[in-house]
């Protein structure tokens, strides 16, 4: 059995490598498009969840608490006692910022003196935390002129000391380079697992694997198995080229990167197989590729912010196994997390991969019977 599936997988890899024909890139129907555009691709910045640590507990750290909280950007959703709680809280992106007031913050103001407040923002997402420290300084710009109307005084008395956790320089590149491991993984393995068996279709050279010992499954493992290998060196390259090249910090384990990377290119590669079980022609397994890719990107913390959207499509996002990859390898990267830790992220893309898998095998016995 085996011997004839490594065979096949050959034949795979080299039909895959001698194919010099352009891929022609095709765009899913309109309405869908235009439905997870709307809904899910939003760049606005609003009801960000916030911890606040007030140690003046004062009539002006009030005004300025109630400044942040009652602007549209900022939603509080904790109130600390200690600041040992604020790692735990950014930790667990139950908070993206946690404005900090320092016990002599009236004090500090009363006598023209520097008064300091601290924001701790969350820098996994660099450009989130741009617009969140933005916002922030804004506030407290409008709190330091109030002020000084109101009590004299000749410079802005307060002081905003910034900082990001993950991401200290707040760079792009952090942010979005190890995205496109997940972004590129999923495109070339779809590509190469969806236009397989359509490929073999058109040929003609199905129907010659039909009549050959080779069991479905057999076949199912010769098509599959290509696009995990594949899969695999994509991300390596790129995970390489992060690191060399982009000069991004790999704080974590790599086996708990490469675990989650198995997970994701199974998940992606049983899609690609289902794909590729039910079209004809490769224009069909395009358009099917495509189709799922576009939502998938989209929905996937790539480049939009999932807390932004809706609650109906912050949920189906959890079927999305490019999700799940995404906080894995940003993780591992950035915050240096570990297997156990990943656990959340691990399962749902074992489900999917499970899923979609046992989906294409029985899509592929019924075409094949």
């Amino acid at each position: 059995m085996w011997h004839q599936v490594f065979a096949l997988i050959v034949k795979e890899l080299l039909a895959v490598l001698k194919d010099r024909k352009s891929r022609m890139v095709l765009i899913g129907p309109p309405l869908i498009q235009l439905m997870v555009f709307g809904y899910a691709a939003t760049f606005d910045l609003d009801h960000v969840p916030i911890a606040v640590y007030d140690e003046d507990q004062s009539a002006a750290s009030r005004d300025l608490v109630a400044r942040f909280v009652g602007s549209r950007a900022f939603r509080e959703v904790a109130s600390l006692r200690s600041g040992d709680e604020i790692d735990a809280l950014i930790d667990s992106r139950t908070v993206a910022m946690v404005l900090s007031i320092d016990r002599r913050f009236t004090r500090d103001l009363l006598l023209h003196r520097p008064a300091r407040v601290q924001v701790i923002a969350d820098g996994r997402n660099s450009n989130t935390a741009l617009l969140i420290l933005g916002y922030a300084n804004s506030i407290i710009t409008d709190f330091s002129l109030a002020w000084m109307q109101s009590h004299g005084g000749q410079t802005p008395p307060t002081v905003l000391d910034m900082r990001a956790r993950y991401n200290p320089s707040l760079s792009s590149q952090w942010f979005i380079v190890p995205g496109i491991v997940a972004v590129l993984t999923q495109v070339v393995t779809l590509l190469v697992i969806g236009l397989s068996v359509a490929r073999e279709r058109e040929t003609g050279t199905f129907d010659q694997l039909l009549v050959t010992p080779m069991r479905p499954i057999d076949i199912l493992l010769g098509k599959g198995l290509p696009g995990l290998l594949i899969g695999g060196v994509e991300a390596t390259v790129i995970i390489l080229a992060a690191i060399l090249w982009f000069h991004v910090p790999l704080r974590g384990s790599l086996p708990a990167l490469y675990l989650g990377l198995f997970l994701f290119v199974a998940a992606v590669t049983g899609i690609g197989l289902m794909i590729s079980s039910l079209a004809v022609t490769q224009q069909q397994a395009l358009l099917g590729a495509f189709l799922f890719m576009v939502p998938s990107i989209t929905l996937s913390d790539f480049a939009t912010p999932i807390a932004n959207m809706p609650r109906l499509i912050q949920d189906l996002t959890q079927a999305n196994p490019m999700r799940h990859f995404l906080a894995v390898v940003r993780g591992v990267f950035l915050e240096g997390a570990t297997a156990h830790s990943l656990w959340p992220h691990y399962w749902p893309m074992a489900l999917v991969a499970a899923a979609s898998l046992f989906a294409a095998g029985w899509l592929f016995r019924r075409r094949v019977y």
